[in-house]
């Protein structure tokens, strides 16, 4: 039986033996269902035995060894591609990833050779077309995969950069504060200079941070829950916010229990963006109102401000990277790179909550983040 006619009817039991391979390759497979550890096995095996009976002649093939062929299998690759982003999504490693098609390419070969009673010379040719499909799928995988890390790491630097710029903003303001305030000499008057040239360096390596990353950007935020009180968290994120703003006096409403089991870090980045956002572009720096409530097994924050309502068209997109403001976009002064809101989002998304906005001239923007008491 030619190879090609053998894998598809044995595809089943061939990618029994994959399941049990993947299922083996710990800690990521542990977690994962029968449907999750198959995957795409199927479909590449599938789409390497029909690439293996189009024709090909000896230069297509000579290019093929080389990785230069022209795109034969589209099916090939899509589940190729596809298989790596999953593999990737779940917590395998590049290793670990690439094994499993060493592992195919292995059982797949042992499994036709036992059934083979007499070889023929056109089998040895239907091996190295089905090591060809086989290699190509593993290149598409091993692509894919790595865009997904890359992706990965400019989310990260992305993030960083963006967060940095809060806290720098905050050591500036306060530095220029104190140097107009109290009249400093010698030693004092060198060191507020010295950290006030730093923050500026550093201002300026997180915009080329973020440059870098603008046009390159889920696995989700890792999170680290812990007791804590969602109140306490919006007080301070308020302080750190108004030391970089000083005419900001943001209303805070305390309503019931508002404890639960968060990630304090993650959830100082989400205020931090919300109310940031709300000084940006509300219409009084002043008017910015928060209120924190605890229901039976959730605690609401609201963030709310008026100004330029958001358009209508843009509310679908505001929580993706890289969006901007409409007067952002008009060329506004704005520290904004449109990361802010996705920030908010992940960090929701992490914690299992749900955010919602509502916007009009009326009454204003409304941000509505629901975080259940425990992860």
């Amino acid at each position: 039986m030619r190879l090609s006619e053998f894998i598809r009817q044995n595809v089943d039991r061939i990618v029994d033996e994959w399941e049990q391979f993947a299922r083996t390759i710990t800690p990521a497979a542990e977690n994962m269902d029968r449907v999750a550890l198959r995957d795409h096995a199927k479909a590449i095996l599938l789409a390497a035995a029909r690439d293996m009976t189009t024709a090909q002649t000896a230069s297509e093939q000579r290019a093929k060894a080389k990785g230069e062929g022209p795109e034969k299998t589209p099916s090939l690759d899509e589940a190729g591609a596809s298989h790596g982003e999953l593999r990737h999504t779940v917590g395998f490693d590049l290793v670990q990833m690439t094994s499993e098609f060493r592992h195919l390419r292995a059982c797949v070969i042992r499994l036709w050779v036992d059934s083979l009673e007499s070889p023929d010379l056109d089998y040895f040719q239907d091996m190295i077309r089905f090591n060809e499909a086989i290699d190509e799928a593993l290149a598409e995988s091993t692509a894919a995969y790595a865009e997904q890390v890359n992706h990965s790491r400019d989310i990260f630097l992305a993030i960083l950069g963006h967060d940095l710029r809060a806290p720098l903003q905050a050591v500036s303001m306060s530095t220029e504060m104190l140097m107009r305030k109290v009249a400093l000499q010698g030693d004092a008057l060198a060191c507020a200079n010295n950290i006030k040239r730093g923050a500026r360096h550093m201002a300026v390596m997180v915009s080329d941070l973020l440059e870098l990353v603008r046009s390159r950007l889920g696995k989700s935020l890792p999170i680290e829950p812990a007791p804590m009180d969602l109140a306490d968290a919006a007080h301070a994120a308020i302080a750190v916010a108004c030391a970089g703003n000083p005419e900001c006096d943001p209303t805070v409403i305390v309503v019931g229990d508002t404890r639960g089991v968060w990630d304090a870090g993650r959830i100082d980045q989400l205020l931090q963006n919300l109310i940031g956002n709300a000084l940006q572009h509300g219409l009084n720096k002043r008017d910015v109102n928060l209120t924190v409530s605890g229901e039976s097994d959730a605690v609401r924050l609201t963030v709310h401000n008026f100004g330029v309502p958001i358009p209508e068209e843009a509310i679908g997109t505001i929580f993706d990277p890289l969006v901007r403001s409409a007067d952002e976009e008009l060329g506004q002064p704005t520290t904004s790179l449109g990361l802010g809101l996705f920030i908010v989002k992940e960090v929701v998304d992490a914690h299992g909550g749900t955010i919602e906005v509502s916007s009009n001239e009326t009454d204003g923007t409304l941000f509505t983040v629901v975080l259940p008491r425990k992860v």
